[in-house]
Formats: structure tokens, C-alpha cells, sequence
């Protein structure tokens, strides 16, 4: 299985809390700024970690109440 990649759109303040956050849960995913101006971050996802880290991500939109929006 490959690594899962996803770019995201979130507020730039939030690009560190998110890196921290997310990159806390050890091997399941890495965040990397792809454009810190217009604050695009890439979720690289470990295989078979992908719904936690969406069910994270969703949490984290709707108790931290954080902007983050999937890129087409």
C-alpha cells in the first residue's frame, strides 16, 4: 500500500497547531507546507490510517472550530 496524499486550505495561524497535532499520533501521518502565503498544507497519510486521520480532521473543524477545506 502507498502513502495517502491530500492538500488541504486552512488559516495560516493554524498550520503549526495542525503539524503538531497531527504529527503527535507517532507514523500515522506527516504535514507538510506546500505554500505558507496562501497556507496549503499536504497530509501525508500512512496506509490504514486514513479514516482517523479524517475523523481527526473533522473534529478538529468542529470543536476547534478550524477552517479547513480539501484542495481540488
Amino acid at each position: 500500500m502507498e502513502t495517502t496524499k491530500r492538500h488541504l486550505k486552512v488559516e495560516r495561524r493554524d498550520i503549526n497547531y495542525l503539524r503538531v497535532t497531527l504529527e503527535s499520533y507517532d507514523g500515522m501521518v506527516v504535514v507538510r507546507t506546500v505554500d505558507p502565503r496562501e497556507a496549503v498544507i499536504e497530509l501525508q497519510i500512512s496506509p490504514g490510517c486514513e479514516s482517523l486521520v479524517f475523523e481527526l480532521l473533522r473534529d478538529l473543524t468542529e470543536n476547534e472550530l478550524m477552517d479547513i477545506r480539501p484542495m481540488a
